[in-house]
């Protein structure tokens, strides 16, 4: 306890010793003599012991001629003066007889004040101290000291680029004289732009880890409250607690909740995120100098950042950090995969190349997913087909086993997804190759074909948009070929077709249209100029520009539904199969289409054949012998995968 909590206690004990005291002086100096009933003091009254009698109060103090008292408690008794006048006792009465004395009527006036004063001295004590009560225009940022956990550029993998641009503030902030000898300045501040997951925290956390300075760490939304004023307060204690700390870095994450366009309110008034966006701007590049205290910002959404933050002084340098390529997600693989333990059959190239557009956090749940199955299946090492499942269970959604469908849902939904299927394999053009068509409810979906592309893909030709187009709308087709029916399932897909073709006409200049740009601000509306903006086609125009996508759909319907009328059989050859055996693979269809029988995979073809089939064996004779098994039967699916590849 501090010293002001001590001496607040020690004021307190002597305010209730002083009223205490004084009550018991008050009650000693009334000396009421012997106490007797009512009924006897009216007796002592008629029997004339009593020569007088002293209200004081609901209290009746008589004195008996040899000078003893005696004292009752009256009631309400209307009658009682006019019977103890007609005795001839004098009488008095005496006002003061229950109110405190002066002294304590004082002190217990003075209380509330006492109070106060107490309080007030409480509250300036706490702004003083830096304590909670009246610290809004505190800065909430975490210090990260180098005797943390630190975290350098080798934590960081799939980033090259982004890690070779950064590496100049690192230098800076380790030899400074390097640069400013040849009157060169380092970059006040860098903002990291890239989509969510790509690792932008984890690169400013390097660099400080790199520099071993101090690192302030806070989020955008930290500095703006209910209360005016609050947030440019925070902004200015941020600043000054980096210059007592230079040189060091300061990271504001997600700096769009701050940062926006000025001019954003859509009503008047003072908008307090502008007030803290201005103290930002003065901060990073006013009248006073931050020396040694480099900003870095992370933001996933630079379009709506006001200009005045991007410009050369406060943030001179844009890194781009983007989603990994092959050889990126391969290393993101290697730094994660190093964390638990691994078969010796898992082949981080093989998963890398086959998740595209993964980012790093997708990277790191899926090889969390991965260790999470392997423990699910008892065993003690997390193999490829664990992988597999995991990545099926990330791209595609988890399995609903649980969702019970009638056999003709299951008939529909294995036509539909033959259907994409098929368009899939024999579609001219470039395509997708097909990865795995499943009627397995997986997520909000009763069944799923799912397609990678073999490489990363930058840019997008108008054919393979056309197919892709056509493959949505396989599912649909098939439906009506075969079942000469609709159904519902087919919403999501014709959503997608109908999203690629507006794009391809009003975007991307793929259409009779022209190259010209027909669509309208599709971003949030954020700003009020945007809702005042105008439509940027005229109304013919847009009648145009529903015809030619209505007419790019429908000739890929037309194509699409040739294509199926001709592989018929095939579309009845892979649905009975899809009915059989719920999932196949690009492989097992190919198998299929070329008259091989379909053999259900039950192991990872890396393991020995021998004691592949020898765990399987011993698996159908009692199922929990998988728990002791050796360690090359710990990869072999589930109880449940095998039986729905048996059926």
């Amino acid at each position: 306890m501090n010293q002001f909590g001590k001496n607040a206690l020690g004021w307190a004990a002597l305010v209730l010793g002083a009223i205490l005291l004084f009550n018991m002086s008050q009650n000693g100096s009334m000396n009421k003599g012997t106490e007797v009933s009512y009924s006897e003091f009216l007796g002592l009254v008629e029997s004339r012991s009593i020569n007088s009698v002293e209200i004081q109060g609901d209290t009746l103090v008589g004195s008996s001629a040899s000078g003893e008292n005696v004292s009752t408690i009256a009631p309400r008794d209307p009658d009682l003066v006019k019977q103890l006048r007609e005795k001839g006792i004098n009488i008095s009465v005496d006002n003061t007889a229950n109110q405190p004395s002066i002294l304590l009527s004082i002190l217990i006036n003075s209380i509330p004040i006492v109070v106060l004063i107490v309080f007030w001295i409480f509250i300036m004590k706490q702004m003083q101290g830096g304590g909670k009560a009246m610290s809004f225009g505190k800065s909430r940022a975490t210090m990260m000291t180098p005797n943390d956990k630190r975290v350098t550029f080798d934590d960081v993998a799939g980033v090259d680029e982004a890690k070779q641009e950064l590496s100049e503030v690192v230098d800076f902030l380790k030899d400074p004289t390097k640069y400013t000898k040849l009157g060169g300045k380092i970059p006040k501040g860098v903002l990291l732009v890239g989509p969510p997951g790509t690792g932008k925290t984890l690169l400013a956390r390097s660099v400080a880890g790199e520099a071993d300075v101090p690192f302030f760490t806070i989020s955008g939304s930290d500095f703006v409250e209910m209360f005016v004023g609050v947030g440019a307060a925070r902004v200015r204690d941020l600043f000054e607690q980096g210059k007592k700390n230079a040189p060091c870095i300061i990271f504001i994450d997600e700096i769009d909740a701050v940062g926006r366009h000025r001019g954003a309110g859509m009503g008047g008034g003072n908008d307090e995120r502008e007030q803290t966006l201005n103290q930002m701007l003065v901060e990073m590049d006013g009248f006073s100098a931050n020396e040694g205290v480099i900003l870095i910002a992370a933001t996933n959404r630079p379009d709506v950042l006001d200009p005045a933050l991007l410009r050369p002084g406060r943030f001179d340098r844009q890194v781009t950090v983007p989603l990994p390529d092959i050889k990126g997600r391969t290393m993101i693989l290697d730094v994660h995969m190093g964390k638990v333990p691994v078969s010796s059959d898992v082949d981080a190239e093989v998963i890398g190349r086959g998740t595209p557009g993964f980012s790093g956090a997708d990277l790191a749940n899926l090889v969390n997913e991965a260790a999470l199955m392997a423990a699910r299946r008892n065993k003690r090492l997390v193999d490829m087909d664990d992988f597999e499942s995991a990545k099926d269970k990330v791209m595609m959604g988890p399995e609903r086993r649980s969702a019970v469908l009638t056999k003709e849902q299951q008939k529909t939904t294995a036509y539909h997804e033959a259907g994409h299927a098929i368009l899939g394999l024999y579609l001219e053009g470039p395509t997708d190759p097909l990865h795995k068509v499943t009627i397995i409810p997986r997520g909000r979906a009763l069944g799923v074909t799912m397609s990678l592309p073999s490489e990363d893909k930058v840019t997008y030709d108008k054919v393979y948009l056309e197919n892709q187009i056509a493959m949505l709308m396989g599912g649909r087709i098939a439906e009506d070929i075969i079942l000469g029916q609709f159904t519902t399932g087919a919403s999501n897909d014709i959503e997608r077709a109908t999203g690629l073709a507006r794009k391809m006409v009003c975007s991307w200049g793929m259409s009779k249209l022209g190259p010209i740009n027909y669509g309208e601000n599709e971003s949030d509306v954020f700003m009020g100029r945007d809702l005042g903006s105008r439509k940027n086609m005229s109304e013919r125009m847009a009648s145009e520009v529903d015809e030619t996508i209505e007419k790019i759909i429908h000739e890929q319907y037309e194509i699409a539904e040739k294509l199926l009328k001709k592989h018929e059989k095939k579309l009845h050859d892979l649905a009975d199969a899809l009915l059989e055996f719920e999932t196949l693979d690009g492989d097992q269809v190919k198998d299929l289409f070329a008259g091989k029988k379909i053999i259900a995979k039950k192991a990872p073809s890396t393991r020995k054949k021998k004691a592949s089939e020898k765990a399987e064996v011993e698996t159908d004779k009692k199922e929990s012998v998988k728990k002791v098994a050796p360690k090359k039967s710990a990869a072999k699916k589930p109880a449940a995968k095998k039986k729905s590849e048996d059926k």
